[in-house]
Order: structure tokens, then C-alpha cells, then sequence
């Protein structure tokens, strides 16, 4: 692989849907009913629920609808999307990282706006290994684009959050980045339309080696 752009950093904060798991299909299966139930057009409510919180999606779609309506409905989509693991596969070399980053003894975290059910289903329908360290729904009081979640990440690293980088897929996620003060390696289409530090295909792009004192090299390129 020819590297287009280096990136150091001293820890990597990874996304899960659209970034370690292709969970497309899942998604715009439970997305699509719940829109139906609530008079919405199915294709302008995917616009804004990637990345999100479904809680906090259908508070931008709902805005006047009680937030506990919305956070008993997102208790039940999540239990829908956890039992619906068709067509959940790994993005292209999220397991090679995954298992460079391991080998090589790099710190990083998974920072996922789903919960512990359904990121451990969706990890294990994929074939990935969980990273050590965790944040998830339950983690945080505020959904991506806020940036708690990463923050929360490099905290629970030990690492500054000028020292980590990113990979996202979603406009909230890379929002919620940028606003943790991380760089930030969009994956695939959806991530170019949000302008992220650099932005790849998938993960088969992406390399990473161990670089003195504790840091990381990232290596992007075609």
C-alpha cells in the first residue's frame, strides 16, 4: 500500500456502525417502520439518524413529542435492531485493524452511540473482537454530535484528546470529533460529505504501526 497521508497520534477512538460494521440494512429496516408509524418520509429520516442516539434522532424529527416518548421508543427499536443481525457484516479490513492495533499493544477504544446489547451483538454477528475499552449509550448523557462520548474514550485511555484520532462515518460523528479536538479518518461515501481530516473507502486503507515512545503511526492511502 502506498500511503497518501500520515497521521500520529497516541490512541485511536473507533466508531462502530458504517465504520468497524457495515449495519446498513438493520438500520434502514427499523428506521423505515418507525417512520411509517409516525407519518415520515423513510428516506428523509435516514438523512438524520447515522451517528445518533435514536432518542436524539427522533428528537430532531419529533421535536414536539415528549422526550420520554422517544426514549421508550428507542428502547424499543434498540431491542428490535439487536434481534435483526441480517446482512451485518465487517467493513473491509476492520478486522486486520483491529487486530494490528491489538497485537501491537495500541491503545484504543470503541466510542458507539448503541448500547452494550446491541454493540455486542453487532461486533459478534460481524466477527470482530471488542476493543478493552467501551463507550457506549449508557456511558454518556449526550448523544453524538456532542462530543462527550470521545472525550469520555481518551479519559478512560489516559490520552489527551489532541492526541487521538478518529474514524467516523456519519456527519454527527465527525462533528463530535472535531468538537473533542481529534482529527478525524472518515470511512466510506457517507463520511466525504462532511468534510473529515482525510477520508478512505473502507479500512482496507488504513494502516497503523507502533511508533516510539508509546505513539501511533496511521497510514492512509490508496
Amino acid at each position: 500500500m502506498t500511503a497518501t497521508t500520515v497521521l500520529t497520534a497516541r490512541a485511536l477512538l473507533l466508531d462502530m456502525d458504517g465504520t468497524l460494521v457495515n449495519s446498513d440494512a438493520v438500520v434502514e429496516r427499523v428506521w423505515h417502520r418507525w417512520a411509517e408509524r409516525n407519518g415520515l418520509d423513510g428516506d428523509e429520516v435516514m438523512k438524520v439518524v447515522h451517528g445518533r442516539q435514536g432518542h436524539a434522532s427522533m428528537a430532531l424529527l419529533l421535536p414536539h413529542r415528549p422526550m420520554e416518548k422517544n426514549i421508550a421508543d428507542n428502547e424499543r427499536m434498540l431491542a428490535e435492531e439487536t434481534a435483526d443481525l441480517e446482512g451485518v457484516v465487517a467493513i473491509p479490513g476492520a478486522a486486520e485493524l483491529l487486530a494490528s492495533l491489538r497485537g501491537l499493544g495500541l491503545p484504543h477504544a470503541l466510542v458507539t452511540s448503541a448500547d452494550v446489547p446491541l454493540s455486542t451483538a453487532r461486533m459478534a454477528a460481524a466477527g470482530l473482537p471488542l476493543p478493552d475499552v467501551r463507550v457506549t449509550a449508557e456511558s454518556v448523557g449526550a448523544s453524538k454530535p456532542d462530543p462527550e462520548g470521545f472525550l469520555k474514550g481518551a479519559a478512560e485511555l489516559g490520552i489527551a484528546p489532541s492526541e487521538c484520532v478518529v474514524f467516523e462515518d456519519s456527519g454527527a460523528g465527525i462533528a463530535a470529533g472535531r468538537s473533542a479536538g481529534m482529527r478525524v479518518v472518515g470511512i466510506g461515501e457517507r463520511a466525504g460529505f462532511h468534510r473529515p481530516d482525510v477520508v478512505v473507502r473502507d479500512l482496507t486503507q488504513v494502516r497503523v504501526e507502533a511508533s516510539g515512545a508509546g505513539g501511533i503511526r496511521v497510514l492512509v492511502g490508496a
